[in-house]
């Protein structure tokens, strides 16, 4: 028997009713059809899959349905305000910080808890926090100039 969940979705109230155990990655790829976020290892490894949940970036692929229950869930999608870009995502594209855009909304994602963490973090503090976020291009020194300069904007 499904179990009924809800959750806020990109500013939106959503109600679920499916497996408590299903990912939540599989959750907002088939049954919302936000495809924003990445299937990239499955073992929560790679940070392609990064979703904010209240505020704080987490691996969908890993995170049950079930522990979104009555939180705000962010995906890239729902990021930018007001139909203009967030100030991370003009960052990207202004330091060529993306080359295929695979790893790219769990990059952006992961740097948005981290700087609604921490304002103004290091480049070392940057380094650390998007450690757990694999580019495969290597597109990783213009991601952290990208965040330093979306950082306090």
């Amino acid at each position: 028997m499904p179990d009924r969940i809800s959750f806020t979705l990109n500013g939106k109230r959503v109600r679920l009713e499916l497996d408590g155990s299903r990912k939540l990655l599989w959750a907002l790829r088939t049954e919302l059809e936000l495809t924003g976020t990445k299937f990239g290892c499955g073992y929560g490894v790679c940070g392609a899959c990064t979703v904010l949940v209240n505020d704080r970036p987490v691996h969908a692929c890993t995170a049950p349905l079930d522990s979104v229950r009555g939180k705000e869930v962010v995906t890239i999608e729902g990021l930018a305000n007001d139909g203009g870009l967030h100030p991370l995502q003009k960052a990207f594209i202004e330091h060529d910080a993306l080359q295929c855009g695979f790893c790219t909304p769990g990059m952006i994602l992961t740097a948005a808890g981290l700087l609604r963490s921490k304002r103004k973090p290091s480049r070392e503090e940057i380094v650390r926090g998007m450690d757990g976020n694999l580019c495969r291009c290597g597109a990783h020194a213009r991601i952290i100039d990208a965040i330093q300069s979306a950082a306090g904007k």
